[in-house]
């Protein structure tokens, strides 16, 4: 079997993002968040299901996870593959807005709720060793958490490097799926007896795709290796003029250092005018020789 990539933003939004398959985004919420017994999540609505996107509207198509749940508490789940530098910048700002949409015009506030923030990241953000971090807003002098509506939790791919027979938890299952999908060509065995895990995998064949998603699956792969490719040939040609321009320091120091050495040697000889006028010094770099 051939199963699509799920950091893939339409691949992630079709698994995720399904109306159809609720079940899925549910218990990788239960599981990232740590959700159980009384405090699990049940059912959930999505903000903005999963709908194939026209190529030429893909800059305006959003393609995160929001949903909310019974309580009222909103979910965002982000897929953030490239390392763009603004990544814990936009899950403030995707947070903030989303709480400040709950307000109506009589500006209730006790109607606000909680908002949670997933951030998926295929590279290194943090200093923890942990591939997973959550982040809140704590009073730094009890340690109490004060002000609880905003919470960030962030999982670092990079840092997540179990195999297959060392998956221990729902959540290992999970991130390991999304990491490295696209590498299988089957549904590891530890994936069948749970149905969520085996919804996914089955959302993830592509044989099930129609011509339309395979297209702009296709072309996100494509769009993302040529905003990589403009990445590194930038980074190549600032590494060019900088060598250039390394070595043109290089030379004009090598210039300047000949000339004091001539200058050093002409001091017992000539006069400080003299010597700046062979040399091309200044009279006063001559005299702090003599110095």
């Amino acid at each position: 079997m051939n199963f699509a990539d799920p950091k893939n933003d339409l691949a992630f939004k079709k698994i995720f993002g399904d109306s159809n398959h609720k079940n899925i985004l549910i218990s990788f919420l239960n599981s990232v968040l740590d959700f159980k017994d009384n405090h699990a999540i049940i059912d959930v609505s999505l903000a903005n299901p999963y709908q194939i996107p026209k190529i030429p509207e893909l800059k305006e198509t959003i393609l995160d996870i929001k949903a909310t749940n019974k309580k009222g508490d909103t979910f965002i789940v982000e897929m953030q593959k490239k390392d763009l530098g603004d990544f814990t910048k936009r899950s403030l700002y995707y947070t903030s807005k989303a709480y400040t949409a709950q307000l109506p015009k009589g500006n209730n506030y006790t109607v606000l709720k909680k908002v949670y923030f997933i951030g998926i990241v295929n590279f290194t953000i943090f200093e923890n060793i942990s591939f997973i971090s959550r982040h809140l807003i704590i009073n730094q002098e009890t340690h109490t958490q004060d002000l609880n509506d905003f919470e960030f939790t962030f999982i670092e791919l990079s840092k997540f490097t179990k195999e297959l027979d060392e998956l221990q938890t729902l959540l290992d299952k999970w991130i390991y799926f999304i990491k490295n999908a696209s590498d299988l060509t089957v549904i590891p065995a530890q994936y069948e007896e749970i149905t969520e895990l085996k919804d996914a995998f089955d959302i993830a064949t592509q044989t099930t795709w129609d011509k339309k998603e395979l297209e702009v699956y296709e072309y996100m792969g494509l769009k993302e290796f040529d905003e990589i490719n403009a990445l590194r040939t930038a980074k190549r040609k600032g590494e060019a003029i900088g060598e250039a321009r390394g070595e043109a320091r290089g030379e004009a120091r090598g210039r300047e250092e000949e000339k004091i050495a001539i200058a050093k040697n002409l001091l017992d000889i000539l006069d400080t005018k003299t010597i700046a006028s062979k040399t091309g010094l200044s009279e006063a770099m001559i005299e702090s020789l003599r110095r």
